[in-house]
């Protein structure tokens, strides 16, 4: 009955042979092969069931749709620029404007990041900037990720002319490590800089005119002139 782990699992592959020493070499063992059995009464499988956080979850989830990517092959500081410049557009006004970035109609304001970065007229019409890039693979990885966010709100029957951008964000993921050779048998390390993307649309309320005030004549007065009228009022019954 006291058996340990190690007598429930045995992963092996081409190089080697290892038994497992606990729960995490096991689900371990279950991602990379499929393989299950119980321990302590209980699947690992289930335990290893892992979900999709985001930083900020929409305040209605019924009325937003979300649409994320994990380590995804782009520059960092690009795609930040270039999500941050979709924020508060529709589903369709930001695929339109992408659209016109890749043919260098428009272009992406570099608000953070923008060391060296070279100036354009197209950036005047973001609040008169100067700075601004077109970074191809950036808008082509935010263009996907707008049709998944688009197909997700068909899925939920939500009004696409009503949806608004409301979340984004980008940070930085594992770099991607390769190498390069130098003169004089160096190597030197050559890294990419890849990033995780999240966003999500809600339905955009529509503003509510404030009706008018019954007590108009007592929200110009102050407490004490108000407890005065009471009074007054009290003195004449």
């Amino acid at each position: 009955k006291n058996k340990s782990i190690k007598q429930f699992f045995f992963f092996s592959s081409r190089r080697r042979h290892t038994r497992c020493s606990g729960v995490s070499w096991a689900r371990r063992c279950v991602q990379e092969t499929g393989y299950q059995r119980r321990v302590h009464g209980e699947t690992i499988s289930q335990q290893i069931k892992m979900v999709k956080t985001y930083s900020r979850e929409p305040p209605v989830p019924t009325k937003a749709a979300k649409a994320s990517g994990d380590d995804l092959r782009v520059h960092f500081k690009n795609t930040y620029n270039t999500v941050r410049a979709i924020k508060g557009l529709s589903i369709h006004a930001a695929q339109a404007y992408m659209r016109d970035v890749l043919a260098r109609r428009r272009c992406v304001p570099f608000l953070r990041f923008n060391g060296k970065v070279g100036r354009t007229a197209q950036a005047k019409e973001f609040n008169n900037r100067s700075q601004g890039r077109w970074p191809v693979k950036s808008v082509k990885v935010v263009l996907g990720l707008l049709q998944n966010l688009e197909a997700n709100a068909t899925v939920k029957n939500l009004d696409l002319d009503k949806l608004v951008i409301a979340h984004v964000q980008v940070n930085r993921a594992q770099k991607g490590r390769r190498r390069t050779y130098r003169a004089h048998g160096r190597i030197s390390p050559y890294l990419s800089s890849n990033c995780h993307v999240e966003l999500w649309a809600q339905v955009k309320e529509e503003a509510v005119k404030k009706g008018p005030s019954k007590n108009t004549q007592l929200a110009k007065l102050s407490r004490k002139q108000v407890a005065r009228q009471r009074v007054r009022i009290g003195e004449g019954q």
